[in-house]
């Protein structure tokens, strides 16, 4: 490996001659943000919510009634897939910015060390007051270690990428091959203690139960790490190849996405879901990331055949670039809309209103965030967590 540059000089190949916002990326954002929320959405309404989904396991798919098969299907479209969808165009966030240190040629990684540190300051809050299954913590870590890595050699980068791919793929067949061993006799129902805690309990008593149990509440971000190193590294990769552009090259290369993400990846997450819950992390660190691929070859393809933006893609433009504001306010919707402390719908709505009222929250909520960023970003230029955040790194 080359030693760490101190000042990058060279501009990466692929990157833009001066800055200039492609409009997918901030649509492939909004796509994401809504996405994930349809993912974590399950969780906010589950029988001990943010510990339920550890304790009692994901609910396997049955598709023996209508409502069963919706909320199967729209689990296995979500589960994983956004995450890591969010997961790759922070790592072109993070090519981004390398891209206008070297313009400037400022040192690298600089004050992009602070940026990180403050996302995982904003992380920590997030955890501890919102939501238990944050990820900006994790990507704030990831970013520290990827930001250092850019600066060397793009052999050294590539070697790590695939080693990363290679050790996260060890360790879920390892994981999978005890969760296969101990069959379905590890699920156990979920204590009643924790299904009150979510449906009764007070704000702080909730604060206190994640810091409580934050070593196993954080596991997530821990056993994904190499996944994360890798989704970075790929998305910087995409970036510099010009994927995301909107010539004759980015086409070509969002083609290739589309047809192996649907064709090899969601077919993976349709059979490792439906074999049993003893497959679930190759459903959504295995099948979910593959698939993340045929997603943004996906959108890529639907937005290229619309002539006239109209509100459903501004508004997902709008979100997308104020994707950390939408992230922490779609919780923060969620938690008053499901939790005790607020309206309690998932102990007042019985199972006869399942799924559709989840999916009606989730729809609220995606058209809060629409309209809602929309509006700010006629008044304003960033969202207020991005305002706040930028404020911060000034001092």
């Amino acid at each position: 490996m080359t030693e760490l540059s101190p000042s990058p000089k060279v501009v990466p190949p692929g990157s833009p001659a001066r800055p200039a916002r492609l409009p997918l990326l901030d649509v492939l954002r909004g796509v994401a943000i809504l996405g994930t929320l349809m993912t974590n959405v399950w969780i906010f309404t589950a029988p001990g919510s943010e510990w339920g989904v550890l304790t009692g396991g994901v609910p396997e798919p049955s598709f023996a009634s209508f409502p069963s098969a919706v909320e199967s299907s729209l689990r296995l479209l979500a589960n994983g897939k956004f995450l890591s969808l969010l997961t790759i165009l922070f790592g072109v966030g993070l090519a981004i910015q390398y891209g206008s240190a070297a313009r400037r040629g400022a040192p690298w990684p600089g004050r992009y060390r602070w940026r990180a540190l403050f996302l995982f300051a904003e992380g920590t809050v997030h955890f501890i007051l919102v939501f238990a299954w944050d990820v900006l913590m994790g990507y704030a870590v990831t970013a520290l270690f990827v930001a250092w890595l850019l600066a060397r050699s793009t052999v050294a980068q590539n070697r790590v990428m695939w080693w990363a791919a290679g050790l996260h793929l060890a360790l879920m067949a390892l994981l999978t091959a005890a969760l296969a061993a101990e069959g379905a006799q590890s699920a156990t129902p979920v204590s009643r203690e924790a299904v009150d805690l979510y449906a009764r309990g007070g704000y702080w008593e909730q604060v206190g139960f994640r810091l409580d149990n934050a070593a196993v509440l954080r596991l997530e971000p821990v056993l994904s790490f190499f996944l994360l190193v890798f989704l970075f590294l790929l998305g910087v990769r995409l970036f510099r190849a010009g994927a995301f552009g909107s010539d004759a090259t980015g086409r070509r290369i969002r083609a290739r996405l589309l047809g192996w993400g649907l064709g090899l990846g969601l077919p993976l997450s349709v059979v490792s879901s439906l074999a049993g819950p003893e497959l679930f992390l190759l459903d959504r660190y295995v099948g979910g990331p593959l698939t993340a691929l045929g997603y943004i070859g996906l959108t890529g393809a639907v937005t290229a055949r619309i002539r006239r933006p109209g509100p459903l893609l501004n508004g997902l433009t709008s979100v997308g670039r104020t994707a950390l504001s939408g992230y922490v306010l779609q919780n923060m919707l969620c938690v008053l809309l499901a939790y005790g402390v607020g309206l309690g719908l998932a102990h007042r709505l019985d199972g006869s209103w399942s799924p559709w009222w989840v999916i009606a929250m989730w729809a609220l909520v995606c058209a809060v965030l629409l309209v809602g960023s929309t509006l700010w970003l006629r008044r304003f230029e960033t969202g207020p967590l991005e305002s706040v955040q930028k404020w911060a790194l000034r001092r």
